[in-house]
This record gives structure tokens, C-alpha cells and sequence, in this order.
């Protein structure tokens, strides 16, 4: 905000700065009296301690302001401020006593912030104490030593002159062993803001309420049919919890006018918690045992969201200005803000039964430059929520104007104003640090509102993930900021909505003035690039089961949950994360593989080969495609030709078989692959090679085929010996008177019959020796079993093939 937007636009009237006018010089009368009393002051204490003894003791007692109400006074009322004071010297301070002391009204803003800044700084301007009666003495203050104070005044005993921001001191004056005369020892200094009658106009106030917590959910689910989810730990039970973080927020912002800022993974995590789940405890995971804790939390968030606007953020919070700056030349990686976007409405509305609004795109601390807006208003919305000290104010407005700036392409950048917004930042849990974030928050708004005489919206956004110390200062702020007199709230989609300041700087500025601080901790390219190389097996995945969802969903989320702004200044944490999705994803498409096989032996020119797709999923896989190929088709064939491709599909828990047709042209070993390809031609899962003996003649087949031989020459010798005989016989007849035929035997006329007889039956004798005995041994050639039974182990060395 420029310094310029300090100054107010518009001036009392005569008889305030009459008022005001008097009211300074009665209030400065003392001080010009003690400053006139100085001079004599010095000599008595000449022969005192030196002045570097004097610096020493100022400032040596701690004033803490732990309480003060109420916050912003009106006509009538007692303000009462309650503390300690503690002596942090060496020396103990006596007759000491705490006292109230009222500035001048603080004109601008600045003003505010540098009397925030010192507000114990004893070389300042001190303001006189307003009445000694309201003050409360103490003895002694000894080393060490801490004393609670109380003390209520009449509001109108403060004096307070016209409406505005009012420096209020709380001081401990007293006397040292070193300086034995009354000097202020200790301040705390805070606000007051004096707005009695009702502002008119009263500024619109929008205060964004964020319920966003760090990434809870695992990848992982169980392999039963209601996927049983898995928590990283149990962190997020402690934070719904009662007296958590997030059950804190919940509580204080059922009593507020907000706008409720909601992470969906946040809800969906919590959603997940009220039935089954577990908990990863080391190597193993634990049954949760928080239900009843995470149903009570969404019960009493829906009721304090009832009738209230929401703004649901992209699943997860992904961190867009990381994106815009190291992930949008990584392909994919806007289609994951996309993604993360669509998910809303299946998300949030079941959950809360509010329908929620999608519109605003809000990146980290407000810190825009024109890539982040172009990143955050590519998933549809229309209005990126910006903060003022990023979208800074150049036209020297000596006001700060509404937040609705259009800059262009139908986009409304909602910039949210800084000094109100970073109010509720750093350790807020001791009682005097949140009374005085709210004193300065209170303070800062009502100097807004005075600064011109035209109604304004004003937005205020916290740190997205406000710790419990810190929510409960900013509800105590805002309630009494819409129980005040100058402010009204407002809805984020109205001041969205609001017509915008002519004056007010629209120009976005380039990424070279995003601040150092945030670049160093946003997520780098390497990020997005594992991101995208987990979608892509992801997607070759999902294509071969029977039903994608059961993985597409967890995983889907785990990747929107690895862009999350969460990880911001966690970067061990992150790359943790990201390894353990794709890790868990590699094991399960690991599921799905080819059984390993050893070198196969091809006996004969052709035969069929086995290959084994093990399916260890629950589900059914498919349809793939196997491909066979041959490294050397000159040798070995698949089907003729150098591959062939065959469909298959695998039921959860099983494997099956595709038998491949081959042929070999010559004899020698040949390098098959075996692959898996999905339906759309990309490679799956790790390929399987192993090597073909080819043998075209084998010694067994030369020992059957020798064997062939050999019966064949013993029977033609056999026949060759038998007729020798038969035509020995034939001669040995004829020199005993016969006459006959050469050839043909003479017929006997008392048995005509007879040589048809002789000869059956030497037809028969032979057949008999040359008829294999039924008691033979089983003969080499005889057909054996080609491979032995499938397993989902390798195949043994010198596997044989189906021919």
C-alpha cells in the first residue's frame, strides 16, 4: 500500500479541531512542566551515577499487556487492563506503580505500524499518566520477580477527543539504589480505538475463514472391496480433536461473520476417518480408532457452515505459484490443477450439504505476478485473490480502495489488505501478544475507515493455516470488529462483486517481482516432472483393468495432494511423499507380468511356445496384447513372419498362457522377446527374453530313424533266406522224378489242397517274424510330454516346445 493512501481524505469539522485542539495543549501542560523542571533535576544527582548506568536501568522492568477491554470503547464504558510486570534488572526497584498514559490521536496508518514496532522503546515519546488515582503501587519490585496488575478507568475519564486511533500506554515507573528519583522504567504501548457514535459510511469487511491442514492421506488403500483408506499418521486426529487446531476453528468460527475458506482433500480426509481406516505405524499399518472424534467434527462443522458462504479451494491446495513458475512446460501438469478443480463439487457439497463456491483461485500469501494469474484462472476461476503488498498501489491514492481491481481477460483480482491480513502472524500464545495483535488489528481498520469519506470493501486473509493461539486473537478481533461501530461484513462473492476504484492500480506485475522468500520454498520443476512420469504409468495403467476406478481415484488425489502448497518449506517431506506414490504404483502394475522363462529347445521345423501373463491383482486385467518377437527371423519365425500378436485377458489371481506357432529355416540358437502391450499400443510392464535352440535333426531323431533302417534290412534279409530254402526244397523234389514248373508247384492229385496249405502257412510264418512282439520294449521315438505344468517360476533350462 502506498504511503500516500495514509493521509485521510477529509477534515473535522472546526469545532472537533477546536476540541482537539485544547484537549493537546491541557494534555501537554505537564509534560512542559517536567521538561522545565530538567535543569535542576541535573545538578542535584551531579555527583551520581553516570548516564551509562542510566541507560542500563531504563527499560529494565518488562510491562505485558495481557488484557484490555473491551477493545474498542463507546460512551460509558470502563476500560479495564490487566498484566504483569516483571523486573528483568540487577537492581530492585521501589516505590513503583502502574500507571495509564493517552496519546495523541495516530493519523495514518504508518503511524500505527511504527509505534507497533516500538512499543517499548523508552526513547520515544512517552504521554503523561492520566490520573494517579488509576494506578496500582508496588512496594518493591525485586529481580526477577513478576507482579500481576488491574486496573479499570472510566472511559471518560481518558479524555479521548474526536473518532480515531488513540495511542494507549501502560507504564511502570519507579526508583533504583543507582537513581533514587521516579522515572519511567518500563512500557507497553498499544491502541485504543474511539469510534462511539456509529461511522457513516461503515467499511464492508469480508474476513476469509481457511480450513486447510497438510497432506494426511496415503496412495494406498486396502485390497477389499471398500478400499480401506491409509493415513501417513495420526496427526490429524490431534487436530479435530478437542482442543485442536482444527476443532478450534471450527468452535470460533460458528460464532463469526466469515467466509469459510475449505482444502476438499482436508474434508475428505476427515470423511475417510469415520468409517475403517488405517494408520501407517513404521513398515506396517494400525486400525484407526478415531470415528467418533472425526463424525462429532463434521457434525458441528456442518452446522457452523449452515447459511454461510463457502469457497472451496482445488483438492489439495495446489500450490499455483510453483506451477506457473516451474511446472507449466512439463506436459501434464496443468491438466492436474484441472483435475484437482473438478473434484469439488463431488467432494465438498456430499460432505458439508452446502454448495460451495469455485470462482477464486488464492495462491500463497497473496503474491501474484502474471504467471500465477494466468495458472490460476486456467482451471475457470474468474477472481484470484491477491494481497496489497503484491499487487501494490502506484497511482498515489491517499486512501486504500476497495478491493476489487479488474485486470483484464474477465478477471477480478480480489486484493486483500496487507497490514490486516498479516495482523494474526508469528507466536501469539502468550496472553500479551494477542492482546496486542488485536489492539493493532482494530486500530488499523479504523484508521481505514477514516481515511475518506466513500464506503469501501475491504478483505482480510490470514495465514492459510492460522495455529490455535493465533485463530482464537483473530476471533476475539473480528467479533469485536462487527460488534464495532465503523464496520460491516460482507460476503467474499459481494466484494468480488464491488464496483471497483477508477484510480486503483490494475496493472499485474511481472514474475521478477515475486518476493525472494517464497521462491526459495516453492516446488521445483523436478516435482512436476516425477508428477507427470507417475501420470503417465498411471494411464497406461488404468487401461487394462476391469474396473480403472479403484485405482484411478486414490491415485489421482495422491497426485493433486504432491502439488499441495502444504509443502512449502518441507521439501524432505514432499519428495518423500512423491516417491511413495509412485512407488506404491510400480508395485501394482508389477502385478501384472510375464513369467520369466529360460532357454527353450526347438526340436523339428516347427512347434508352438508358451508364454505365461501372471495376474496378481483382484481384479480382472485386460485386454492386452502379447507380442512375440524374434530377434532373428532368418533362423526362427513366429507365425511366419518376425512377430505375431495375440489378445489376452486375466482374471484377479490367475495367470494364462498364449502358445506361439514357429518355424525354424536353419539350426542355431534365436533371442525371442515377449511383450505386453495395452490396447492403444503402448509398451506394458517389463519384457520378458530368452533364447531358442534350434535343432532341426537330433541325435534321438537319428537313432529312431537308424533304428527304422535296421528292421527294414533284417526283415528283407530274413525273406531273402526264406525263399533260398523254399527253392533248395523245390530242387531237391525235382531230382526225385517230379516234373515241374520253375515257379510252380505240381498240384497233388490225392491232396489237391496241400500246397495251398504249405503255402499259407510259410505265409503265416513269415508274417509272425516279422510282426513286433507285444512285449516289446517302448522304443525312443515314442511321443513324450513337450513342457512340464505352468508355474510362476522361470522354465526349467532346456525347455522343450509343443510341436
Amino acid at each position: 500500500m502506498a504511503e500516500a493512501a495514509d493521509f485521510q481524505g477529509t477534515s473535522p469539522s472546526p469545532a472537533r479541531r477546536w476540541l482537539r485542539r485544547t484537549t493537546a495543549l491541557l494534555a501537554g501542560a505537564p509534560l512542559v512542566a517536567g521538561l522545565l523542571q530538567l535543569p535542576a533535576a541535573g545538578p542535584a544527582h551531579a555527583d551520581g551515577p553516570s548516564l551509562a548506568q542510566a541507560d542500563a536501568d531504563a527499560g529494565s522492568v518488562a510491562v505485558a499487556v495481557d488484557s484490555l477491554t473491551p477493545s474498542a470503547p463507546t460512551d460509558g464504558d470502563t476500560v479495564t487492563v490487566s498484566g504483569t510486570v516483571t523486573n528483568n534488572g540487577k537492581q530492585t526497584v521501589t516505590d513503583a506503580h502502574v500507571g495509564l498514559r493517552v496519546g495523541p490521536e495516530v493519523n495514518t496508518r504508518s503511524s500505527v505500524d511504527a509505534i507497533a514496532k516500538d512499543g517499548d522503546d523508552l526513547h520515544r515519546s512517552i504521554a503523561p499518566e492520566i490520573d494517579d488515582k488509576y494506578t496500582e503501587k508496588f512496594s518493591k519490585l525485586t529481580p526477577g520477580v513478576s507482579e500481576h496488575f488491574n486496573i479499570s478507568v472510566p472511559v471518560d475519564d481518558l479524555n479521548l477527543g474526536e473518532d480515531g486511533v488513540y495511542e494507549f500506554a501502560v507504564s511502570l515507573s519507579g526508583e533504583t539504589s543507582s537513581q533514587p528519583w521516579d522515572r519511567v522504567l518500563g512500557i507497553q504501548r498499544t491502541f485504543l480505538p474511539w469510534q462511539p457514535d456509529g461511522a457513516a459510511p461503515r467499511t464492508k469487511t469480508t474476513a476469509l475463514w481457511p480450513l486447510v491442514s497438510t497432506t494426511h492421506m496415503a496412495a494406498e488403500t486396502g485390497p477389499n472391496e471398500e478400499q480401506t483408506p491409509v493415513l501417513l499418521n495420526d496427526d490429524l486426529a490431534k487436530e479435530i480433536s478437542p482442543g485442536g487446531r482444527l476443532n478450534q476453528m471450527v468452535t470460533l468460527g460458528k460464532e463469526l461473520d466469515v467466509t469459510w475458506v475449505v482444502d476438499p482433500d482436508l474434508l475428505a480426509s476427515v470423511d475417510a476417518m469415520t468409517g475403517s481406516y488405517r494408520v501407517r505405524d513404521g513398515d506396517k499399518t494400525v486400525a484407526g480408532a478415531h470415528q467418533a472424534v472425526a463424525k462429532q467434527w463434521l457434525a458441528e462443522l456442518q452446522d457452523a457452515v449452515a447459511d454461510k458462504e463457502v469457497v472451496a479451494l482445488p483438492f489439495a491446495d495446489p500450490d499455483l505459484a510453483s506451477l506457473a513458475h516451474n511446472g507449466t512446460d512439463v506436459t501434464g501438469s496443468l491438466n492436474q490443477l484441472k483435475s484437482a478443480t473438478d473434484v469439488i463439487n463431488n467432494t465438498v457439497e456430499p460432505i458439508l450439504h452446502v454448495k460451495p463456491s469455485t470462482d477464486f483461485a488464492w495462491p500463497v500469501d497473496g503474491a501474484v505476478d502474471r504467471s500465477i494469474v494466468k495458472v490460476a484462472t486456467s482451471a475457470g476461476a474468474d477472481n484470484v485473490i491477491a494481497r496489497s503488498d503484491s499487487l501494490q498501489e502506484t497511482s498515489g491514492l491517499p486512501y486504500t480502495p476497495s478491493a476489487a481491481r479488474p485486470i483484464g481477460g474477465g478477471t477480478t483480482a480480489v486484493v486483500t489488505d496487507a497490514r490486516l491480513s498479516k495482523a494474526f502472524e508469528g507466536d501469539l500464545t502468550k496472553a500479551s501478544a494477542s492482546t496486542l495483535a488485536v489492539q493493532r488489528f482494530l486500530a488499523q481498520s479504523l484508521a481505514l475507515n477514516l481515511q475518506t469519506g466513500e464506503q469501501r470493501s475491504v478483505v482480510v486473509a490470514p495465514q492459510r493455516m492460522l495455529s490455535g493461539s493465533q485463530a482464537r486473537a483473530m476471533a476475539d478481533a473480528l467479533r469485536a470488529l462487527q460488534g464495532g461501530t465503523w464496520s460491516e461484513s460482507q460476503k467474499l462473492a459481494a466484494a468480488a462483486a464491488a464496483k471497483p476504484d477508477p484510480d486503483a492500480t490494475t496493472e499485474v506485475p511481472g514474475p521478477s517481482s515475486y518476493p525472494s522468500a517464497l521462491r526459495k520454498n516453492e516446488l521445483p520443476r523436478s516435482a512436476f516432472v516425477e508428477i507427470a512420469r507417475t501420470q503417465d504409468t498411471l494411464d497406461n495403467f488404468k487401461v487394462v483393468l476391469s474396473d480403472p476406478s479403484r485405482v484411478v481415484t486414490p491415485f489421482g488425489r495422491a497426485l493433486n495432494r504432491d502439488m499441495s502448497a502444504s509443502w512449502r518449506g518441507r521439501a524432505d517431506e514432499a519428495e518423500s511423499f512423491r516417491a511413495g506414490v509412485k512407488s506404491y504404483l510400480d508395485g501394482l502394475t508389477g502385478r501384472v507380468r510375464l513369467i520369466d522363462k529360460s532357454e527353450t529347445k526347438l526340436s523339428g521345423r516347427s512347434a508352438t511356445i508358451p508364454v505365461t501373463v501372471q495376474n496378481n491383482l483382484v481384479q480382472d486385467v485386460g485386454p492386452l496384447v502379447l507380442r512375440l518377437t524374434s530377434t532373428n527371423p532368418t533362423r526362427l519365425e513366429i507365425d511366419g513372419a518376425d512377430y505375431q500378436e495375440q489378445p489376452i485377458s486375466v482374471s484377479g489371481g490367475h495367470s494364462q498362457s498364449v502358445k506361439f506357432t514357429t518355424s525354424a529355416n536353419a539350426n542355431g540358437r534365436a533371442t525371442v522377446i515377449a511383450q505386453l502391450y495395452t490396447a492403444d499400443g503402448r509398451k506394458y510392464g517389463e519384457p520378458v527374453t530368452f533364447d531358442v535352440k534350434v535343432t532341426e535333426i537330433t541325435a534321438t531323431v537319428m537313432l529312431v530313424i537308424g533304428g527304422g533302417v535296421l528292421l527294414l534290412v533284417l526283415a528283407g534279409f530274413r525273406m531273402y533266406t526264406q525263399r533260398k530254402r523254399a527253392a533248395a526244397r523245390n530242387a531237391e523234389k525235382g531230382e526225385d522224378g517230379q516234373t515241374e514248373e520253375p515257379g510252380e508247384p505240381e498240384d497233388d492229385p490225392e491232396n489237391p489242397e496241400g500246397s495251398d496249405e504249405r503255402l499259407k502257412e510259410e505265409s503265416e510264418a513269415e508274417a509272425s517274424e516279422a510282426r513286433p512282439r507285444a512285449s516289446a520294449p517302448e522304443q525312443p521315438s515314442d511321443p513324450t510330454p513337450d513342457t512340464a505344468a505352468e508355474s510362476a517360476d522361470p522354465s526349467g533350462t532346456g525347455e522343450r516346445v509343443d510341436r
